[in-house]
């Protein structure tokens, strides 16, 4: 059975399914596994123990009790940023990661975020479609993050940019 759950940034489960998340994603920016030194410049990079309290929220889907997806959102400016949008390969295909950033544009409605935006990179193919599927619009750069070459917003306060039904 699958649960989704507020994570706590320095738990074991996050930092685990944290760690996982920024292997794959240094792993496919070089083409080859991701060295030790890349991870640990990865995780100083990105730090994510923001995501609670009033700054943000991290959610952990779990499947028969195991940390299996994560993703958070950072509150800024009025508006909610993506972040840590992962799923475990073995649990990919099911929705998971979908049923996260819907809960996550519930909870940034419920703090008065006008906006859910994020930037990403074109290689991670799949995540750029569900973003699309889910109503993200392709926008201008909003930041001068390095490793993204594609941005996107979803307005959470027009009834025009609501989330499409469907599975």
């Amino acid at each position: 059975m699958q649960t989704i759950e507020i994570g706590v940034p320095g738990t074991a489960d996050a930092d685990g399914i944290v760690r996982t998340y920024l292997t794959e994603v240094v792993s496919r920016y070089h083409g080859r596994p991701a060295t030790d030194g890349e991870l640990s410049v990865a995780l100083a990079d990105e730090p994510y123990d923001d995501l609670q309290g009033d700054t943000g929220i991290l959610l952990l889907a779990r499947d028969g009790g195991a940390a299996v997806a994560c993703a958070g959102a950072r509150f800024v400016e009025g508006d909610a940023e993506l972040t840590k949008v992962f799923t475990l390969p073995s649990a990919r295909g099911r929705g998971i990661a979908r049923r996260l950033i819907l809960a996550l544009e519930e909870a940034a409605r419920d703090r008065g975020a006008r906006s859910l935006r994020l930037n990403t990179r074109s290689d991670l193919v799949e995540a750029c479609a569900m973003y699309e599927g889910l109503g993200f619009r392709s926008v201008e750069a909003f930041n001068a993050e390095p490793y993204a070459d594609r941005w996107y917003r979803k307005d959470l306060t027009s009834a025009a940019e609501q989330t499409p039904t469907g599975p």
